[in-house]
């Protein structure tokens, strides 16, 4: 199976050096890591390992803990294989540009990978977001669901996605979300992430990771223009559409993750 850790750890040299060697040890086969910050002497690394799915997780933890200054953040299954980088967001703006679909379910589905998160879908907030909340509504930027991915609960409850910018927040049990508008018909795209390992939380989005789905996001919106005031319209009718495959961004990491999650 696919483990996604997250790792803060001393930035000097060999300290990275320090935890990969140590991985190996363990028997975690390092595919990824991805620098998600380096502030004060510290840094913070995201590495998605494959990991024999019978071994005790357990074993890293013990690991990474011996070394001085490494702390072990959160570990989670990496669902959708190694998180997509380099040029897979400009690859899905093409294929959201080209889909015949609309082009906002071949995103939804496709988002959930280049996050390693657990599903996504795209909601539609009241116009009165702004005023309910003024006014003192209970239930201010309540959405409907206009599409969500194939791995998304059902019946899907939504969290508040008030106020309409790029955030990362927590929910109810424990699920965490990040979520971006389109900025165009109260449109907003919410990924979610649930669930770790060895007892240990699964980390909060980080603020790069909220960047890249908010850069992602406007540059969609631009590819979709009018199409996305369509939303509107559909999540009145329906509530929820869904597309029972899965939509991967990076074929090989999700043909990675099907084999070792066998």
């Amino acid at each position: 199976m696919l483990l996604r850790l997250r790792v803060r750890l001393p930035d000097r040299p060999g300290s990275l050096g320090q935890v990969a060697r140590t991985l190996g040890v363990t028997g975690a086969d390092i595919v990824q890591m991805i620098v998600l910050e380096r502030v004060g002497g510290r840094a913070v690394d995201d590495f998605t390992v494959i990991w024999p799915a019978a071994a005790p997780v357990d074993r890293i933890l013990a690991g990474l803990g011996a070394i001085p200054g490494v702390a072990v953040e959160g570990i989670w299954r990496s669902t959708g294989g190694a998180p997509a980088i380099g040029g897979a967001d400009a690859e899905l703006v093409g294929q959201v540009a080209a889909s015949a679909d609309g082009g906002i379910a071949t995103l939804v589905d496709a988002v959930p990978g280049l996050l390693s998160a657990d599903w996504a879908a795209a909601l539609v907030v009241p116009a009165d977001w702004a005023s309910a909340a003024e006014n003192g509504g209970t239930t201010p930027g309540r959405a409907a669901v206009a599409y969500a991915s194939w791995q998304a609960p059902d019946p899907l409850t939504m969290p508040d996605v008030a106020p309409l910018r790029p955030r990362a927040f927590g929910g109810a049990d424990g699920m965490l979300f990040a979520a971006a508008p389109f900025g165009r018909g109260g449109v907003v795209l919410l990924v979610a992430r649930s669930g770790g390992e060895a007892d240990l939380p699964v980390p909060a989005f980080h603020t790069t990771e909220v960047d890249r789905l908010a850069q992602l996001v406007r540059a969609c919106g631009l590819v979709l223009g009018d199409r996305l005031d369509g939303l509107v319209g559909a999540s009145a009718g329906s509530g929820r559409g869904h597309r029972p495959i899965d939509w991967p961004v990076n074929p090989s990491g999700s043909g990675l993750a099907s084999m070792f999650d066998r």
